[in-house]
């Protein structure tokens, strides 16, 4: 596993955030918004909530869900959605709080995995992809206008790419004071390359050579590397931030989990 969060080359603080907690398998991910209005301090209450809501449900199984449970999706899946709604939460009672703090807000993609399978909520338009057999995968559907309109068939993937709106969201977390999650469950398999990514890297990187340096990266600290490395060569328009976490396969056949700060295996 590796992490990384890059300035960029054009903005002059860095709104994102991240946390991983290798001993749960949970990684998390935000972009914070607002600029001036500290979308830095959004995106670390979102990461604190998460993980804080997390490790605490691990030791305390009863601590109550914050929400409506989402149907037909494991317990897993519903805690990690909780913690996001305590994140959203958390957010707008801030900026309740504090009239300098109006108007910020963040995105995030969340992770939280065991053995065989992942549960994954987000809000905004961080992405999560896999990387399986050769061919990357997005995971997450952006809650962004240009994404919604391709969805609706307004647009082309072509001219959303290339559309001035790309950054407008239609969902994020600290706007209202609740917030609609997408939360699921994946499986996982040995082999996997899963990636995390807040749209500093998306935006400047096309996902063909997205999938081109995690074939040919011989480790999770070179891919995340290359990939901040590229978004910058292209411009590096908006802050980068990447977590890159291989999938690997246990000597006794069991997945295991590369957990690793320096390099991936």
């Amino acid at each position: 596993m590796e992490a990384r969060s890059d300035l960029g080359c054009v903005r002059k603080n860095n709104e994102d955030n991240f946390t991983v907690v290798p001993e749960l398998g949970l990684y998390v991910l935000s972009d914070g918004m607002g600029g001036e209005a500290h979308g830095e301090v959004a995106s670390g209450l979102t990461i604190d909530a998460i993980r804080h809501h997390c490790v605490e449900a691990t030791s305390k199984p009863d601590t109550p869900l914050f929400g409506d449970p989402i149907p037909n999706i494991p317990p897993r899946a519903n805690r990690l959605a909780s913690a996001v709604r305590l994140a959203n939460r958390a957010i707008y009672e801030s900026a309740q709080r504090h009239p300098s703090q109006k108007g910020m807000g963040a995105t995030v993609v969340a992770i939280w995995m065991d053995e065989e399978q992942m549960s994954v909520a987000h809000v905004g338009d961080s992405r999560l992809y896999r990387m399986r057999q050769g061919q990357l995968e997005q995971i997450t559907q952006d809650h962004s206008l240009v994404a919604e309109q391709v969805r609706r068939g307004i647009l082309t993937q072509q001219q959303a790419d290339t559309s001035q709106m790309q950054s407008v969201l239609i969902r994020a977390l600290g706007i209202d004071p609740d917030v609609e999650v997408d939360a699921e469950e994946h499986p996982v398999l040995a082999g996997d390359t899963l990636v995390l990514c807040s749209d500093g890297l998306n935006r400047m990187v096309t996902d063909p050579d997205i999938g081109s340096i995690l074939n040919t990266s011989l480790s999770a600290k070179e891919a995340t590397d290359r990939l901040i490395a590229l978004a910058n060569e292209n411009g590096g328009e908006d802050n980068v931030t990447v977590i890159v976490v291989k999938v690997l396969e246990g000597s006794d056949g069991w997945l295991a989990r590369a957990w690793r700060w320096l390099c991936g295996e």
